[in-house]
């Protein structure tokens, strides 16, 4: 992502100069620093978008820059790519245990780094924007709750319109309340659009009974001139009004009898689906509509479909809302927990079995070889080997146990209340699972993977806290990859 900001770390000053002019070449603002005093400077003067950090350095190494700068809360979702010459599994345990993005080893391909690093930036800026878009629905969802408690109406009629009401039940409050507040004897809802033929009775006060009732529009002008002018309708006398003269024609050629007097049509629009008029009427016996009656009973259902619509966005906000947190905790390929929440989530796990003197038994469970599935059939492929065990594993846990993508091909399983017997048992099962799948490899048919598997318990040797845990399943994982894979050791 070009004009973004990089800060490079390094003692050597001539692969700094090296990576700055890469990356100053794509389009990216660069600042060096030498050492990790002049970092910390560097930061306080200008937050980069991204710090790419050596790991040997003098005084500060880059272990400890990193574990300081993850303390600062300003700089929690700052994405460090941590470089070094340290054997990969050395490091990138600790580094990513310690809070960083990625790691990559000295030396380095250029086109690697530059992909790594757009990753990154790309990672940060989703994050940034579904932080934005909670921090904007919150606000949106408090302005409209502050402006719905300003807007209360002459009637309580709105106390029974509600967001669980469907917009069958919410017409037929509406319609209900409103021809009790004017006293009248018939008030319907009918659901049509300008130049529609036929309408769609979907409530009516006086029959309770009628239901999508399909009416001609044609026998109704005063619903036809509310649709099409998208203003309210007075008809004062249907006996005298010029708008009725052809109806009237009609009625004395067939001998109807029409004792409906006086009526309103009042339009409405929820959304694009939800179209019509509210359609107020009243008979011989009862006084006729005046502009008075117009005016509340149109200030009514304005409030109320406004009301409506509110509590339409308020869920929307909130379901928004729900979602955006669902991912900034999720890996997007898996939708597993991600490494930030799984480190959450184990603290808590060993707090609570210090507290109450239980166990728990992480797993670490590597795949096999499996740059030989993405160099063989494509990343595409690889993507849906990943996903496929995502489900095995969540399919075989308990609601109790946590499972997370820890990184690439990486997955670990947080067991509670699980002493080692049960979970090296737990374990194997898993192993032997992986193994008898199918793999898909579309058009190419299917394929087998194993998988080795590293365990560790707390309490236990040199195991006091959820980052020991990760520290010792990951030594087991090793010890399992270095006696042959496709095994589980503890």
């Amino acid at each position: 992502m070009a004009n973004s900001r990089i800060l490079v770390v390094d003692d050597d000053p001539a692969l700094l100069q090296t990576i700055s002019i890469v990356l100053r070449e794509q389009g990216y603002d660069v600042t060096t620093a030498e050492d990790g005093t002049r970092m910390l400077e560097a930061l306080e003067q200008r937050e980069p978008d991204l710090l790419l950090l050596d790991v040997l350095m003098p005084h500060l190494d880059g272990f400890q820059l990193l574990e300081r700068l993850k303390s600062d809360e300003r700089y929690a979702d700052l994405p460090v790519l941590m470089v070094s010459s340290l054997p990969a599994e050395e490091a990138t345990v600790r580094t990513l245990g310690l809070g960083a993005a990625d790691y990559i080893r000295k030396p380095f391909r250029v086109r690697e780094l530059l992909a790594r690093i757009q990753s990154q930036l790309r990672n940060r800026a989703e994050l940034r924007q579904a932080r934005e878009q909670v921090r904007k629905g919150a606000a949106d969802l408090v302005r409209a709750r502050e402006e719905a408690e300003t807007r209360r109406t002459m009637v309580d009629i709105l106390h029974e319109v509600t967001d669980e009401l469907s917009p069958e039940e919410i017409y037929h409050v509406v319609a209900r309340r409103v021809a009790r507040a004017l006293n009248t004897s018939h008030c319907s809802v009918v659901l049509a659009k300008s130049g529609d033929k036929v309408g769609i009775v979907a409530t009516a006060f006086e029959d309770p009974s009628v239901i999508n009732y399909r009416i001609q529009l044609e026998l109704y002008p005063e619903i036809r001139s509310a649709l099409e002018t998208q203003s309210p309708v007075l008809v004062e006398d249907v006996h005298a009004s010029p708008l009725y003269a052809e109806i009237r024609e009609r009625w004395a050629k067939q001998g109807t009898v029409v004792h409906i007097r006086s009526v309103i049509a009042l339009p409405f629009s929820l959304d694009s689906a939800q179209v019509g008029v509210f359609f107020l009427r009243r008979t011989g016996e009862e006084p006729p509509f005046d502009k008075e009656d117009v005016e509340f009973a149109n200030t009514v259902i304005k409030a109320a479909v406004s009301a409506i619509q509110r509590a339409r966005m308020i869920e929307t906000t909130k379901a928004d809302n729900a979602r955006l947190e669902v991912l900034a905790r999720t890996d997007p390929l898996t939708q597993l927990l991600n490494r930030r929440v799984l480190v959450e989530r184990l603290s808590q796990e060993v707090e609570r079995a210090r507290r109450y003197d239980g166990k728990i038994t992480l797993l670490m469970i590597d795949l096999d070889h499996f740059k030989r599935v993405n160099d063989q059939y494509g990343h595409l492929v690889g993507d849906d080997v990943l996903r496929d065990v995502a489900t095995l594993l969540k399919n075989a846990l308990r609601a109790v146990d946590v499972v997370a993508r820890y990184g690439g091909e990486e997955f670990v399983v947080v067991l509670p209340e699980t002493p080692a017997p049960g979970a090296l048992a737990f374990a194997e099962r898993l192993r032997e699972r992986i193994e008898a799948t199918d793999f898909s490899a579309h058009p190419h048919g299917t394929f087998h993977l194993t998988t080795s598997i590293g365990m560790a318990t707390f309490p236990g040797p040199r195991t006091e806290s959820g980052e020991d845990l990760l520290a010792r399943a990951d030594e087991a994982l090793y010890r399992a990859k270095a006696d042959g894979r496709n095994r589980v050791r503890t």
